[in-house]
């Protein structure tokens, strides 16, 4: 089918449904945690919650909409995140918020895993890339503007505001998949799986060396970006003295990165291949982490020298996660909704693991989630090296 000169924007707005459920509430988290009653670190049990969510979401995720096409999953899962949101905002203690975030992600979940199976059902290979570059420049405007807007709201309102926004903002996503979003996934094209054939299903994609070198790349990118989320909060706004709109600005500015560097990404892509360019994003990426450590471990006076690697981290995790979703994605055309969740899966386990490891070794400096962005960079990096070796083994 033609694709529409609108649908990368719509699809954007569905995957940044995760970065503006979490980049938009980050400034909050001290709020949270001084209304709520909880412990130093308790507001990053809420946010490894969320990530769970995603990652048992986009498991079932992929498979429903590879049975039941794209459409239907997106409606659903859009509109219980949106009602799962409300209870965000109306949510009496840690415990409740922790669970209403879990639930949420579920529902969000069709708006992280589905639009990358739809760019799969248009595109392959260079054609892709760029879809999902637009799509990137669209979800890339999230966390530019989520942080900035969660701290303007932060100083007119209290902190259950900002969970009324990512309501209205789901009930808009609903909406606009309702009325504008194309089927994607023909009928005679679905899989009619058994769970005993989508278990196994499951498994074979899991087990093909050239997913998993792909998809543990993009997880360890992911891995470090979640430690950066879940710690930045308490380092900037604790230890720096930032306000919430200031540190807002400042995360938005690093979220610059992203977006800059994705749109170079197509380019690049056209005249180097994907798998250089991934190959580029990773040691670069592991550059930056190591830069991060070295000044985190010196403890510097002024916050905008640990700004500037955050920025630069940021910039090549957007290589490594285009790349790395178009090689994962390469040869599971037939497949692609399960693939893609299997992949978003992966992401989020890890991105649970490192949202609650960041708020249980907080120290009140940026020692722990240096530490842990270069463990993600290390994983990104080896991963890379191993699907150097597997794409030489077998080229197809």
């Amino acid at each position: 089918m033609k694709i529409p000169v609108w649908l990368p924007l719509l699809l954007g707005l569905l995957t940044a449904v995760g970065s503006v459920s979490t980049d938009m509430y980050l400034p909050a988290f001290p709020a949270i945690e001084t209304a709520l009653g909880g412990r130093p670190g308790a507001a990053q049990i809420t946010l490894a919650a969320f990530f769970a969510g995603l990652a048992l979401g986009q498991i079932s995720m992929g498979a429903l909409s590879d049975r039941f096409g794209r459409r239907v999953p997106l409606i659903l899962g859009t509109a219980l995140y949106t009602l799962a949101t409300i209870g965000c905002a109306l949510a009496p203690d840690i415990t409740t918020l922790s669970l209403c975030r879990f639930v949420s992600a579920l529902g969000g979940s069709a708006g992280m895993v589905i639009p990358r199976a739809i760019v799969r059902d248009l595109a392959d290979g260079h054609a892709a890339t760029r879809l999902i570059s637009r799509q990137v420049l669209v979800m890339g405007a999230a966390p530019i503007l989520a942080p900035t807007l969660g701290g303007v709201v932060l100083t007119f309102a209290g902190w259950q505001a900002v969970f009324w926004v990512c309501a209205l903002y789901g009930a808009i996503c609903c909406l606009a998949v309702a009325l504008l979003m194309p089927e994607t996934l023909l009928a005679e094209r679905r899989v009619y799986d058994s769970l005993a054939r989508l278990t196994r299903r499951y498994g074979t994609i899991a087990v093909e060396p050239s997913f998993l070198a792909n998809a543990l790349a993009c997880s360890g990118s992911s891995f470090a970006l979640f430690a950066y989320i879940g710690g930045s909060p308490m380092v900037f706004e604790r230890t720096y003295h930032l306000s919430p709109s200031a540190y807002g600005a400042m995360f938005s500015t690093c979220a610059m990165g992203f977006i800059l560097f994705s749109q170079i990404n197509p380019s690049a892509v056209h005249r180097w291949g994907v798998g250089p360019m991934l190959r580029v994003g990773t040691r670069a990426l592991l550059a930056a982490h190591l830069l991060m450590l070295g000044l985190a471990l010196a403890q510097p006076a002024t916050w905008w020298l640990l700004a500037l690697p955050i920025f630069l981290a940021s910039g090549c995790g957007a290589l490594v996660m285009a790349n790395a979703t178009v090689g994962s994605l390469h040869r599971h055309a037939a497949h692609a909704g399960s693939a893609t969740a299997l992949m978003g899966t992966m992401q989020f386990v890890l991105g649970a693991s490192s949202g609650l490891a960041v708020g249980l070794l907080g120290d009140g400096t940026a020692r722990p989630m240096a530490a842990l962005m270069l463990c993600g960079g290390l994983l990104a990096a080896g991963a890379d090296l191993w699907r150097g070796r597997v794409e030489r083994r077998d080229p197809a």
